[in-house]
């Protein structure tokens, strides 16, 4: 068995981090998710997904209502006009998720992501998405299989380039979470499937095949996380909410990026700026009410990661990475 975190990764494509952070600290959490999931199938917050859309772009007017499926996700945590903002930053910069992710990166975890220099070097780390993934009222929803950013229509050929340019020497520029505040067991994957093609059986499936061989039901408790290769086979069953009763899903998706990966060409970083400023992020990035605790030594990190987002850009233009 992989002895540690990133060799499960390597080799998985996915790995499970129980009790990233204990139950009994999420209750904070889950009030402020809650709130906010509410303010967006309301129309109170602007930045969501909505059923049966897969991709962005998103809508930008009022979600549709619970009966046409409602939303499935609540965009932009991180949002300086976001209410629970300092809640849901609290848990993005918490260093054992940090830790996590500078191991799954190859960092050296006495630098924290600084370099050798320590606190005053340069951050390597950049602050990328956060978002909460959530059941849609009354409606089941389904994504179909796919990689994050490779098309489903790419050749075998080109699916094989990609594989290898996205992780250059098996590292990706970025590590993508799931992390449960209910229990949550709506990610499918197929273990090992980051660093091959697909077979003949997977390219010739229906694309919701609830059966693909060699699946698995990544199971998660409350304060568990799954940590997942962004170009691992993948899909997603979401359960219905009733109507009006408790949410009954609310996951933190996030990832966190890294400036500089060895044998990543200017295209390959051209490519993930537009995986992440497609979201939106470039937008409000750069206000001034985006920092972070207005300088205290608390958020110090908190604010490198920011600029190093700002230094991606606006996002206008990029385009988009997949379609549906």
């Amino acid at each position: 068995m992989p002895s540690t975190y990133l060799e499960s990764l390597q080799k998985n494509g996915f790995v499970v981090i129980p009790a990233l952070l204990p139950s009994s600290s999420l209750s904070s959490l889950k009030t402020a998710a809650t709130n906010s999931t509410t303010a967006a199938r309301t129309g109170k917050w602007p930045h969501f997904r909505t059923v049966p859309k897969q991709f962005p772009p998103w809508p930008e007017d009022v979600p549709p209502p619970a009966s046409e499926g409602g939303i499935w996700g609540v965009q932009h945590l991180l949002h300086p006009d976001m209410p629970g903002r300092e809640e849901f930053a609290g848990f993005y910069f918490d260093e054992k998720v940090l830790n996590v992710v500078e191991e799954l990166l190859g960092l050296d975890n006495d630098g924290k992501g600084r370099g050798e220099g320590g606190e005053e070097d340069e951050e390597k780390l950049v602050m990328e998405l956060f978002n909460l993934l959530v059941a849609p009222e009354n409606i089941d929803f389904e994504l179909s299989w796919h990689r994050d950013d490779i098309p489903w229509t790419a050749t075998a050929t080109e699916e094989a380039f990609l594989l290898a340019s996205k992780s250059p020497g098996g590292r990706q520029s970025h590590a993508q979470y799931n992390f449960a505040l209910c229990g949550d067991s709506s990610l499918i994957v197929i273990p090992g499937s980051h660093r091959r093609i697909r077979t003949d059986v997977e390219r010739n499936a229906d694309p919701y095949e609830p059966n693909l061989p060699g699946q698995l039901v990544v199971e998660l408790k409350p304060g568990d996380a799954v940590f997942y290769d962004s170009n691992i086979l993948h899909r997603g069953v979401y359960k219905a909410k009733p109507e009006s009763g408790e949410e009954s899903r609310l996951t933190l998706h996030g990832s966190v990026g890294v400036k500089d990966i060895d044998g990543a060409s200017a295209e390959d970083k051209k490519i993930r700026a537009t995986a992440v400023l497609q979201h939106g992020v470039g937008t409000w990035v750069h206000r001034d009410d985006a920092a972070f605790g207005k300088g205290t030594e608390k958020w110090g990190r908190a604010e490198k990661m920011r600029a190093n987002l700002a230094a991606m850009g606006s996002g206008e233009g990029v385009g988009f990475s997949l379609q549906g």
